[in-house]
């Protein structure tokens, strides 16, 4: 893995239905994300925060809420992604919400057109994140990037970073999905999406999820990591704007981390959707900054050898 790790806070709430997400970035400063990475042996640079339009919380136009806004976040994204990648660091996004997902993702599939690397990407959400405008219940954006990464919306978005598709649906796997639209749910299916959802979960045990979720990570893998902290069950993280019961426990969470650390192909990390001003004395920032260190190589079980 990657030993050169760059932070990068995107504040901005731009793609969802609830504000607060904006101030994401800065939670998980204040929980310890940087402290925690260096006592991981890794070396960090906190980029800081990017810089874009603000939300005019306005209505949707033609399905869509902040069309050009998120197309401008999406593309500063993509550039500072891209960037860190380039360099050969390890970039962390701090969201933000999760339409962000649409810069970070498009960057490291462009990344890995040029250098011949395989892209696997593990999606971490309540939600599938698929749909289109023709779809959705509420044009909000953070609940469409995966379609939009996929090629299915308006070609300011589909088309960030130059390349439409960004992704094949075969890229992704979604893990923890337990919300998800009538219209949404047939979209998934008909395009091919690799899911598993809570249900499967319960049924056959995080381990073996993540192992079918792994299938084919090999050492020419780019492994992405989005995680959206609504993946967690709101018991245990409630600092979200769109909280659904019934995600995994802290161990499963813990396992899932370990698991995505054990193949040492992590390339990339989006950490998205905590929202400070629904949280409990940033209990969920602080959880989500000791699930990343799971995701860098700690380990809560004690092993031998």
């Amino acid at each position: 893995m990657q030993r050169d790790i760059s932070l990068i806070g995107v504040p901005t709430d731009i793609g969802a239905g609830t504000r607060g997400a904006s101030m994401g970035p800065e939670a998980l400063r204040v929980a310890g994300l940087e402290a925690v990475l260096r006592h991981q042996g890794l070396r960090v640079r906190d980029r800081g925060n990017l810089a874009g339009p603000p939300n005019p919380w306005q209505a949707p136009v033609d399905g869509y809420r902040h069309l050009d806004e998120v197309t401008h976040w999406s593309g500063i994204v993509h550039e500072a992604v891209h960037a860190e990648l380039a360099l050969g660091y390890l970039p962390i996004v701090l969201g933000g919400d999760h339409s962000l997902a649409l810069g970070s993702i498009s960057a490291v599939a462009r990344h890995c057109r040029a250098t011949g690397k395989a892209l696997r990407v593990l999606w971490l959400d309540a939600h599938a994140d698929f749909n289109t405008a023709a779809l959705t219940p509420s044009g909000n954006i953070h609940g469409m990037p995966v379609a939009l990464l996929c090629g299915l919306g308006p070609a300011p978005l589909t088309g960030v970073g130059g390349h439409t598709p960004a992704i094949e649906p075969g890229t992704v796997r979604q893990i923890g999905i337990r919300s998800v639209d009538p219209g949404e749910k047939r979209l998934v299916h008909d395009m091919g999406l690799e899911v598993f959802d809570m249900r499967y979960i319960d049924e056959m045990g995080m381990r073996h999820t993540m192992t079918q979720a792994l299938q084919g990570v090999d050492g020419n893998t780019h492994l992405h990591v989005s995680f959206d902290v609504d993946f967690l069950d709101p018991e245990i993280a409630p600092g979200v704007g769109t909280t659904v019961p019934g995600g995994p426990t802290y161990r499963e969470a813990q396992l899932c981390m370990e698991m995505i650390a054990d193949t040492g192909q992590l390339g990339s990390l989006d950490v998205m959707e905590l929202n400070p001003a629904l949280d409990v004395r940033n209990r969920t920032a602080v959880l989500a900054v000791d699930l990343i260190e799971s995701l860098f190589g700690k380990s809560t079980l004690m092993r031998s050898g």
